[in-house]
């Protein structure tokens, strides 16, 4: 039976470029957040958001994800309700992408809240990636082309990297492409040796 892998971390931690590692050595890889991003434009997610939040978070009957994430970042108890929302429908097409990777002794579940959602206790294993918080800073602001304030607001509602590590199985540190990389390969292979026993 394929194994799931869960791989998280921190927002701005790299855990995506990560996960295209595992992905070069032809492991599949289900990116939760890329998934999640698709799924909330489908009429059924829209019009669930539509009723929790109003109309204030859509233009021209599009929904606006950067005006929800401000009302969702500053509010714990909003955050809950709209991942109450996706949450579901994320596990239920992942469920559905599982059944197509049968053949695989395992597969990488990325996720940012891994741990916030639940979704950790269907994994068999968990990596946690973790990177110095100013350069996750850093690579949050640049690649979002947001500020910093809000990106330490989104720091803030996840779980802190201790709390993360307390429940994972292995550690990447991300300072750098050529020792991740290695991190990536040194797991594989331990995987590999755990295969059957897994």
């Amino acid at each position: 039976m394929t194994k799931i892998i869960g791989l998280t971390g921190g927002i701005g931690s790299g855990k995506t470029t990560i996960a295209n590692y595992f992905k070069s050595f032809g492991i599949p890889v289900y990116i939760a957040d890329d998934e999640a991003r698709k799924i909330m434009q489908s009429s059924e997610i829209t019009d669930a958001i539509k009723n929790v939040f109003g109309d204030t978070v859509f233009e021209n009957e599009k929904l606006n994800r950067e005006k929800l994430a401000k009302i969702v970042f500053n509010n714990p108890e909003k955050l809950e309700k709209l991942n109450k929302i996706v949450h579901p429908a994320v596990k239920k097409h992942f469920e559905q992408w599982l059944l197509q990777h049968t053949a695989a002794p395992y597969v990488i579940y990325e996720a940012a809240i891994l741990f916030e959602s639940g979704s950790y206790k269907n994994c068999d294993l968990i990596i946690t990636v973790t990177a110095p918080v100013e350069s996750r800073i850093q690579r949050v602001i640049e690649r979002d082309k947001t500020t910093r304030e809000l990106v330490l607001k989104r720091i803030n509602a996840q779980w802190t990297d201790e709390q993360r590590i307390s429940k994972s199985d292995f550690i990447i540190e991300n300072t750098s492409i050529e020792t991740t990389k290695l991190e990536v390969v040194k797991i594989l292979k331990i995987l590999k040796i755990r295969q059957k026993a897994l």
